[in-house]
C-alpha cells in the first residue's frame, strides 16, 4: 500500500532535504550512554540509527536532527510532551532520553523490532478477520489509555503503529497529538482523518480517534483505507492548497455512500462489520463516543461469540427436549387411548353380549306362547265345529279337484268366498284375533299377531284374519307350498314359472304332523319380513293318523315384544335368520324396516327388492379387537346406520327345531363412536390439558429466552448503551481532567523551540 502522509498544518512549504549522496559510515554525534551502532534510515529531517545503551545492552532507536531549516520545534515539544505522560505504557513507543543542546539534537526511543502495521500491510496485503480484530482490540486499549491520561493521537494509521518482537502492536508519532483541554487544530492523515478534523478551525475530540479507528481496521481488513481511490488522490493532489485539500476531502467523505467493502472479507461477521460501520459514521453524532465504547462493543461481540453455543443449546436445547416430550407424550397419548377404546369396545362387547342373549331368551319365550297359544286355539270346540262344517263341504271338494280348469277354480272362489259357513268360521277367526289384539292394547307384554289363517289338508285357504282391515286374496288358493304347512326349510317353488305358486294345486305334499316355527316370509301386503307359527288338526277318532288341516298365526318379526319396547338409535338388536336354507344370514328385523314401514308410502324401492344378509364372515369376524359393519348402511336410506358397529350375537333356540340345526340370531350393534365416548372426551380433555401445557411450557421458555437475550443482549446494542454512557461520562471527563503530572521523564529539558515560546 503507498505510503499516506500527515497534512501539515502550516501554510508555509516545509524544507526537505535531499537524499544524501553518501551514506555516513558513524554516527553524527556520540551520544552519552549509547552506542549508534548502525544506520536505520534517513528522513526530511536527519538520519535514525540503531544503537545500545552501555549500561543495559538494550537496543535503542536514535533520531538525529541533522537538518533543522525546516523542523517544527513546536511540534516536535508537543510530541516529547506527550511521550512524557505516556512514559512506561506498554502500548506506546517509550521515549527514552532527549539531547536538545547537542549539536545535531537528538532523541531517543526504544527499538520496535518488526516494523510498522503499514509494512505489514504492505507484504501481506490483508489480514484475515481474526488477526485483524486482534490487533485492532490491542490498538484500541493503547488508544484508550493515552485517552486516559488526556492525550488525543489524532493522526492514527498504520505508519505509526509498529510491531514489537511479539507482533503487539505499539502507537508511535504523537506529533499532531493534543491534550483533551487543547483548543488548538490538529490534521491527521487523509483517508484515516475524520471529516470534521479536516478543518483548520476544529476542536480536538475524542471522536476523531474513534473515526481513525474504524479506518483502520477497515484498512487492514481489505487492504486499503476507506473511500480511497485514484480518482479521489488525483482530485486531492490538485487542490490549490491545504484548505482547497480539507473542504475536498470533507466533501468526499460526506458524499459519499458508507463503504461496505469489508463486509466482503471472509472472517467479517455482521457484529464486527457494524462496528466498522460505527465507527466511520460521518455524523460523530452516531459514532462510538469514545475508544472505550468501541472496546465495550468487541467484549460484547467476543462475549456473544464464546456464549453462541450455549445459546444455540440454550434456544434448541428446551425446544428439542419440548419435542421430545410432546412425541413420547403424544406416543403414550395414543398408546392410552388405543388401549382405553380397547378395553370399553370390550366391556361393550360384554354388555351386548348379554343384552343379546336376554333378547334371545325373551323371543324365546316369547315363540313358546305362540306355541301353546296356536294349539289351544286349535283345540277350541267351537273352532272345530265351524272347521269341519267348511273343511267337509262341496264347495271345497269342487275347487280342490285337480282336474278343474284355473279359469273354473277363480270363478268357484267367489262363490266359497260369499259361503255362509266360510264367512261363520272367519268371522270366528277375526273375532278371535280382535280378543287378542284388544288384550295386548291393554297389556304390552301380551302376544301380537299379524293374522289367523287356516287351510285344509291339501293347503287350499279356507279363512283368514288381519290385524288391518285390508281384504283378502288368498281365499280358495292354495298355499301347499308355504313352509308352515309342509314344514320345509323354505317355501317350495314349481317349474311353472308363469302360474303364481298359490294358484297351483301340486300333489304329493304332506301337511305338518307337529306344531311348527315357519321359515321366514315377507309379506306381498307390506314386504315386511314375517313367520308363521303353525299346529295341525287332526281328524276326531284318528288323531296320529289323518291330518284334516292347519291352523297358523302370522308375526311380524318387528312385532315381538322385545323389539317393540327398544326403540334406539345408536344401540337397538336386529334379527337375523341363521337357520340353514336359502334365507340364511337375511336381516329379518332392522329399525331401518319399521321407519320404512311407517311412513305411509310402503318400504322403499331398494328395500322390497333386496335381501340383505350378514354373511358367515361377518359373523365370525365379530371379536373384541374387530368392528360390524351394518349391511343396511349401504341402502339409500341407511345413512344413519353407516360406520363401525360394536355387535354381539346369541342364537334363539326354537321349540321344535333339532339340536343340527340353528335359529334365529339376535345381533346386538351399539355404534362404536357412542360407545367410546367417554373415553374419547377424556383424551380429548387429556389433549386439551396437554396442549395448554406445552403452550404454557413454550410461553416459559420463550420469556426465559427474552430474559437471556436481553441479559446477553445483542452486542451492537450493548455498545449502543455503554457508548452512550460512556460518551458523556468522558466528556465529563474531558471537561475537567488536568494533565497528568510527569513521571520518570520530568526532568528532561524542552526543546530550544520549546524554551523560546515559555519564554
Amino acid at each position: 500500500m503507498p505510503p499516506d502522509h500527515t497534512q501539515q498544518q502550516s501554510s508555509q512549504e516545509q524544507q526537505r532535504a535531499r537524499e544524501l549522496s553518501l551514506h555516513s559510515t558513524s554516527p553524527p554525534v556520540d551520544v552519552p550512554g549509547f552506542e549508534a551502532q548502525s544506520r536505520l534510515g534517513s528522513g526530511a529531517f536527519g538520519e535514525v540509527w540503531i544503537g545500545i545503551d552501555k549500561k543495559t545492552s538494550r537496543r535503542v532507536a536514535i533520531k538525529f536532527f541533522m537538518h533543522q531549516s525546516g523542523l517544527d520545534w513546536t511540534q516536535l515539544s508537543r510530541e516529547v510532551e506527550k511521550l512524557v505522560l505516556l512514559s512506561a505504557d506498554r502500548y506506546v513507543v517509550q521515549l527514552l532520553d532527549v539531547g536538545w543542546e547537542s549539536d545535531p539534537p537528538y532523541y531517543i526511543m526504544e527499538y520496535i523490532e518488526n516494523g510498522s502495521l503499514e509494512d505489514l500491510l504492505r507484504e501481506r496485503g490483508r489480514l484475515n478477520g481474526r488477526d485483524a480484530e486482534e490487533l485492532f482490540r490491542e490498538i484500541a486499549i493503547g488508544l484508550m489509555h493515552a485517552h486516559g491520561k488526556g492525550v488525543l493521537h489524532c493522526d492514527l494509521k498504520p505508519a505509526n503503529i509498529l510491531l514489537d518482537s511479539d507482533n503487539n502492536p505499539r502507537l508511535a508519532d504523537f506529533g499532531q497529538s493534543r491534550l483533551s483541554h487543547e483548543q488548538s487544530p490538529a490534521l491527521g492523515t487523509l483517508f484515516y482523518m475524520a471529516p470534521e478534523q479536516a478543518d483548520l478551525k476544529a476542536v480536538p475530540d475524542s471522536c476523531w480517534d474513534v473515526y481513525a479507528l474504524g479506518a483502520l481496521l477497515y484498512c487492514m481488513l481489505t487492504g486499503t483505507p476507506p473511500h480511497r481511490s485514484e480518482s479521489a488522490t488525483q482530485q486531492f493532489d490538485s487542490a490549490a492548497g491545504l484548505a482547497d485539500r480539507l473542504a475536498r476531502y470533507r466533501k468526499l467523505i460526506t458524499a459519499s455512500p458508507p463503504p461496505t467493502e469489508h463486509r466482503r472479507t471472509p472472517g467479517v461477521d455482521r457484529t464486527l462489520a457494524d462496528i466498522v460501520d460505527r465507527c466511520l459514521a460521518v455524523d460523530p453524532r452516531r459514532r462510538f463516543p469514545n475508544v472505550q465504547a468501541v472496546i465495550d462493543a468487541l467484549d460484547a461481540r467476543n462475549a456473544a461469540r464464546v456464549r453462541r453455543p450455549l445459546m444455540l443449546i440454550g434456544f434448541v436445547g428446551p425446544i428439542l427436549l419440548l419435542a421430545i416430550m410432546a412425541i413420547f407424550g403424544l406416543r403414550g397419548y395414543e398408546r392410552a387411548m388405543r388401549q382405553s377404546e380397547f378395553l370399553v369396545t370390550i366391556k361393550a362387547r360384554e354388555n351386548n353380549s348379554m343384552t343379546a342373549r336376554a333378547a334371545a331368551d325373551s323371543i324365546k319365550g316369547e315363540i313358546y306362547r305362540y306355541f301353546v297359544l296356536i294349539e289351544k286355539e286349535a283345540s277350541l270346540v267351537g273352532f272345530r265345529t265351524k272347521f269341519d262344517a267348511v273343511a267337509e263341504s262341496d264347495i271345497v271338494k269342487q275347487i280342490s279337484d285337480p282336474d278343474i280348469s284355473l279359469a273354473a277354480r277363480d270363478a268357484l272362489r267367489t262363490t266359497f268366498m260369499a259361503d255362509g259357513p266360510r264367512q261363520t268360521l272367519n268371522a270366528y277367526l277375526q273375532q278371535r284375533l280382535d280378543d287378542h289384539l284388544g288384550r295386548l292394547s291393554q297389556n304390552e307384554s301380551e302376544l301380537k299377531l299379524a293374522s289367523l289363517l287356516l287351510v285344509d289338508a291339501s293347503g287350499r285357504m279356507l279363512a283368514v284374519a288381519y290385524d288391518h282391515n285390508a281384504p283378502s286374496r288368498s281365499i280358495g288358493w292354495n298355499y301347499a307350498y308355504r313352509t308352515y304347512f309342509h314344514g320345509g326349510p323354505a317355501d317350495l317353488t314349481y317349474d311353472d314359472r308363469e302360474i303364481p305358486p298359490f294358484k297351483q294345486t301340486p300333489p304329493g305334499i304332506a301337511p305338518i304332523r307337529s306344531t311348527h316355527f315357519s321359515a321366514a316370509f315377507r309379506s306381498t301386503t307390506t314386504g315386511l319380513w314375517k313367520i308363521a307359527v303353525s299346529t295341525p288338526i287332526f281328524r276326531e277318532g284318528n288323531p296320529e293318523l289323518d291330518v284334516v288341516g292347519v291352523l297358523g298365526m302370522t308375526v311380524n318379526l318387528g312385532d315381538f315384544s322385545y323389539f317393540r319396547n327398544t326403540n334406539l338409535k345408536d344401540k337397538f338388536a336386529v334379527l337375523v335368520d341363521g337357520r340353514r336354507g336359502p334365507n340364511q344370514g337375511v336381516i329379518l328385523q332392522h329399525p331401518l324396516f319399521d321407519i320404512m314401514s311407517q311412513d305411509g308410502e310402503g318400504p322403499a324401492e331398494d328395500y322390497s327388492a333386496t335381501e340383505f344378509r350378514v354373511t358367515e364372515t361377518q359373523l365370525a369376524t365379530i371379536q373384541p379387537d374387530s368392528v360390524y359393519r351394518d349391511p343396511l348402511g349401504e341402502s339409500s336410506l341407511g345413512e344413519l346406520y353407516r360406520g363401525d358397529w360394536i355387535a354381539s350375537a346369541s342364537t334363539v333356540a326354537l321349540p321344535e327345531a333339532p339340536a343340527s340345526n340353528d335359529g334365529l340370531v339376535v345381533l346386538v350393534q351399539e355404534r362404536q363412536e357412542v360407545a367410546t365416548a367417554e373415553v374419547k372426551e377424556l383424551g380429548r380433555q387429556l389433549k386439551r390439558e396437554g396442549i395448554w401445557a406445552l403452550v404454557g411450557v413454550f410461553g416459559v421458555i420463550l420469556v426465559l429466552w427474552y430474559v437471556a437475550i436481553r441479559m446477553m443482549a445483542d452486542p451492537r446494542a450493548v455498545a449502543a448503551r455503554v457508548g452512550y454512557a460512556m460518551g458523556a461520562a468522558s466528556g465529563s471527563t474531558r471537561r475537567n481532567t488536568n494533565a497528568t503530572p510527569n513521571h520518570n521523564l520530568s526532568t528532561l529539558p524542552a526543546p530550544p523551540a520549546t524554551r523560546e515560546l515559555k519564554e
